[in-house]
Parts: structure tokens; sequence; C-alpha cells
């Protein structure tokens, strides 16, 4: 086994983030954040009340008016230096994020940091070539449309993937022109305060960018139902999601969802399987299966089923599980002691169902290196497509394993829980790959591949997977109001009271 690299930052930020300064909760409120290596505190922070979120209102609808004036080119400028600073202090946030989260150091250094700094950059250049339109009207008049920035936004990041849903919430809502109040998950705030520092750093004026952990049930409802807050941006559960919604109705603001997930992965009998199984792996066991599109339900033909569970279980078996600071480590624990005993409780609804735990479905027991993480083996489960944990978000290292016979079968399969966020299929037949991705009621799918995205594509849901949409050009959209205007140029409008 590698030797750990177990060094944390030297220096690790716990304030608040508001008006361009960094400051203590106004009522001295903190809370900790722990390591789910070792259940250790990594430090405490400071956790905002309603007081703070007013003042990071208040700084951000100060600072609108200018930046939403500077040039499209300038605030492009402030996101590119800052793609530049994320990727020069990327060891140093990846570190971070490992020890945060508890997701292995090769996936945040290879995937999560530079995933971020492309975001900013992809964002930095898209502020200036973000374009309305002219509308071909009757003859006489010039009919254009202006994209304007929304205003003040409120923005929730999730716990799972915390970088880089910073940067997928914060690139496009700047470069539109937004101001934003941001608010971190309680379990994971520090990458977002770490890129705090680095927006300061790079310049960015005070005010434009507020960050704020605290408790979602308290602040995140409370900036759901902020008079001053013009659209919510929030991912996460679609429990919480609902209750978001009903909080957003006193001043009607935007709201954009990305929800649960329940993603199908379905494997056809001509697939390529060493690609499929070792896709597959990737899709649920990646960040120890802590992503909204993880392929959770594996729906294999049952002519391939036997030899593909046989060689997908030995890989899950064989997957390295340890301290997310080694540079070995495949999979590492999941972000909290509570979420580790969650995800154990859906073993246990399994067997009471009838299913059949084919691996895993336990802490790794011979492991006394890791018994006061929060750790989960890679779990495999045989189960029908009714059972509980077939139509659940399981939210960890657990997928769950039905076969088909027909291609019919397989999309009512796909189709039959209320999620419909991601979902993938792996097949040699291009008529049946195009059918399935019109077919597949979801946001994303992707054929002989799994979890691909990028900066420029959009990603989002569909059902109780929510709407709206990240990224790419529709992102832009969701943070901008498009505003119609009406030139006469040489229109001879006949009077309406002729005298």
């Amino acid at each position: 086994m590698s030797t750990a690299s177990t060094a944390a930052p030297s220096r690790i930020q716990s304030d608040l983030f508001i008006n361009g300064e960094f400051v203590k909760a106004e009522g001295g409120a903190t809370a900790p954040t722990h390591n789910p290596h070792d259940n250790s505190v990594i430090t405490e922070v400071a956790s905002a009340g309603k007081a703070d979120v007013d003042k990071a209102v208040t700084a951000a609808t100060e600072a609108f008016p200018k930046w939403a004036a500077l040039s499209a080119a300038e605030r492009g400028r402030y996101l590119l230096r800052l793609a530049d600073l994320i990727e020069e202090r990327g060891h140093e946030l990846a570190t971070l994020e490992s020890l945060d989260t508890g997701h292995p150091m090769r996936d945040t250094t290879r995937l999560d940091v530079p995933r971020a700094a492309m975001t900013f950059r992809y964002f930095g250049g898209m502020a200036d070539k973000f374009e309305g339109a002219v509308i071909p009207v009757e003859q006489g008049f010039l009919n254009y449309t202006l994209r304007q920035p929304v205003g003040v936004v409120g923005q929730i990041v999730p716990w799972n993937f915390p970088l880089m849903f910073t940067s997928w919430k914060m690139g496009p809502a700047l470069a539109a022109g937004n101001t934003l109040v941001l608010k971190p998950a309680a379990l994971t705030p520090l990458s977002s305060l770490r890129i705090a520092e680095l927006m300061a750093e790079v310049g960015i004026p005070k005010g434009v960018v507020n960050i704020l952990p605290g408790p979602g049930s308290s602040i995140g409802q409370y900036m759901a139902e902020h008079p001053g807050i013009a659209k919510i941006s929030f991912t996460g559960s679609t429990d919480v999601g609902r209750r978001i919604v009903q909080a957003s109705a006193g001043n009607l603001k935007r709201v954009g969802l990305e929800l649960g997930g329940k993603g199908a992965n379905i494997v056809f009998a001509d697939a390529n399987l060493p690609a499929a199984i070792g896709g597959s792996a990737f899709a649920i066991f990646h960040n120890q299966g802590q992503a909204c599109i993880a392929g959770s339900r594996l729906i294999l033909h049952e002519s391939i089923a036997d030899e593909f569970l046989e060689k997908f279980i030995t890989l899950a078996r064989s997957i390295r599980i340890g301290n997310p600071l080694d540079p070995a480590t495949e999979m590492g624990p999941l972000t909290s002691l509570g979420h580790r005993d969650k995800v154990l409780g859906y073993c246990e609804i399994a067997a009471e169902q009838g299913g059949k735990i084919l691996t895993g479905g336990k802490p790794p027991q011979d492991r006394p290196d890791l018994a006061n993480g929060y750790y989960v083996q890679p779990t495999v489960v045989q189960a029908r497509p009714q059972d509980r944990v077939s139509c659940e978000e399981v939210f960890g290292p657990f997928v769950v394993v039905s076969t088909f016979k027909t291609d019919e079968e397989a999309l009512q399969i796909a189709n039959g829980v209320e999620y419909g966020l991601g979902g993938g299929l792996w097949t040699t037949n291009l008529a049946r790959a195009h059918k399935f991705a019109g077919a597949i009621k979801s946001g994303m799918v992707w054929i002989n591949c799994y979890k691909r995205v990028n900066a420029a594509s959009p990603f989002g849901g569909v059902g109780s997977s929510g709407y709206g949409r990240e990224m790419g050009f529709e992102a832009m959209h969701q943070y901008t109001e498009v505003k119609s205007v009406w030139v006469n140029v040489d229109a001879n409008i006949p009077p309406y009271y002729p005298r």
C-alpha cells in the first residue's frame, strides 16, 4: 500500500465571506467539519444565520449595478484569471477537497480541480460571446432582444462535489453579470471558501460574491424566501427541492433545481463487455457512488448477465479502499457518518424485500485502519425493479441489478422510476442506441460511456430530478432575462383614431 500523504493544507479558511471580507457569523455560531476518513474534526467553521444572509444580500445588491455595467469581456477576464489560479493551486485544492469530502486524491486531482478550472475558463470565454437576436417582424420595424442579468442570485451547493458545483454555479452567473450569495453544504464548505480567497486575489470587486456556510434548514430556506434574491439555484435532494419551490413563491423568484437520480445503465447482449464492465463500475463506484447521475440501476440482458456479473463483482472486490489522501486509493469513505448509516440501512431493506447481496453490504471489517471512518464496501444487490432499492436514491457505492429479455422490457424498467436525470446504454447496434437515447426519460443519456460532463454541455433532468440546466449556453439563459426591443425604422403606422 502506498504511503498516504496525509498533510492538511497549512491554513484553512473557516469564516464567512461577505462584501469582500472574511468575517465571523453575526451570532458567533460555528460548526465542526469532519474528516470522513477518521471522524476527526478538521476545523470549526463559521455558521451563518439570517442576519448574515441579509448582510450578504445587501452587499450583493449594492455591487450589482457596477458589476452588470462592466463590459462582458472584463467580467470574463476575471474568470479567466481565476481559472489560471485554480490550476496553479491545484494540488492544494485537491488535498483540501479530499480531506473534507473523502473523495480520493486520484479523482480530485484528475477530475475535480481540472473541471473547476475548465468551467470558469469556459464561462470566462463565453461572457462576451453571449448574444441576443434580431427577430424578423413586420416591414419597417427592427425587433431585437437583449439578455440582461436577473440580479442577485442565491446558490446552494451540495456536499458531494463542492468544488466542482461551486464552479458550475458561479461561472455562468458571474459571466452573465449577476452578483451572488452562495451557500456551500455545511458538511463540506472548505473548498468553496478557498475559492472565495482566490476570487479576492484576482480582484473580483467586493460584494459580487458572498459565501455563507451554514445549515440548509435555516439559511437555505431563508435564501429561498428572501425578497432580495431574484433567482435560486439548488442542487440536492428532491425532498428539499420541493421545499425550495414552496419557499420561493413569496416573490416569484426564478428557480433552478438539479435534484436526485436513479440512473438506468442498460447492457445489451451485443455490448463490448470489457468496456461495459469497466464503465459500469466507474458509473457507480466513482466518488463512492455519491453522485446524482450515478448508474445505480444495472439492467442486463439475460443472455450475458452471468458472465457480466462474474467479472463485474470481481472488479468491485478488487477496488482499493482507503485513506483518500493516499494516491493509491480508488474509493474513499462516504462523506458523513449519518449518510454511511443510511446506505447500510438500504442493505437491510434489500434483504427484507427478498433481494440478494452479491457482494459488499458492510464496512471493510478486515481493515482496522479504517474503523473510525465512514467506509462501505462496493455493494452489488440483485433485486426486482419494483423494490425500494431499485426505486429510491441510495447515493452510495450500491448498485441494483435486474435482467431483461426484450428491448421493450429494458425501456420499461429504465423509465419505471420517478427520476430522470441521467442514464446510459451499452450496445454496438447504432439504430438501437439512437432509439433508446430518444426514448429514455432523462435529461442526459450516455452511449457506450457513462458520467461524461463538459462545461459546454447542458446538465439537468426531468421529473423528480428537477428542471433547469447547468452548463453551456443553456445555463447562461437561466441567469438572464430576455428583453424584446421594438424600433420603428420607417413604418408608416396609420392613426388608430383618425381625425
